[in-house]
């Protein structure tokens, strides 16, 4: 498939917007890993012990591993707040862009809304197939392709320092 040159062209108007989903999609992991951060007693435990699908036994090792729970609670915490604080500044988009989509899939499969599954940690809306963390992994996924940072961001100063070096 091949593009013309206006077809390659996403426009000032499309950078911003796109910039402006990045520290959306920033700010929801900020807040999510501060939400948990601030709640001495959260653990992924219930939610990965409710998995179902095609992930449920790895979870469900997770879950009663205590070491491994630990850890797994942790990563989510400060990587939710390291991946938000990245987006927003606009530092190293791509590969936290590439890292939030990958964080969001393990989320999806560990209850992706498909007919016959049915969970005990309520979910708000209803879904089938397609629901917020499915969407959200596909904007970061345009992400990864879209310099939004190199525009609006930290990394425009991080270009300018690798291509001096």
């Amino acid at each position: 498939m091949s593009f013309d040159k206006n077809e390659q062209t996403i426009g000032s108007g499309g950078i911003i917007a796109l910039t402006l989903l990045r520290i959306l999609i920033g700010w929801h992991f900020l807040y999510e890993g501060f939400y948990k951060l601030a709640q001495e007693s959260w653990t992924a435990k219930p939610v990965l012990n409710g998995s179902k699908w095609i992930m449920n036994g790895v979870y469900s090792w997770i879950a009663d591993s205590p070491s491994m729970l630990s850890f797994v609670d942790s990563l989510n915490m400060y990587g939710m707040v390291i991946l938000g604080f990245g987006l927003i500044l606009g530092v190293f988009t791509r590969w936290l862009a590439l890292g939030g989509a990958v964080l969001l899939l393990l989320f999806y499969l560990i209850n992706p809304p498909l007919p016959g599954l049915y969970y005990t940690t309520p979910t708000e809306g209803h879904y089938l197939i397609v629901n917020k963390n499915l969407i959200e992994m596909m904007a970061l996924v345009a992400l990864v392709f879209i310099p939004t940072g190199k525009f609006f961001g930290l990394d425009r100063f991080l270009y300018a320092f690798l291509k001096k070096s």
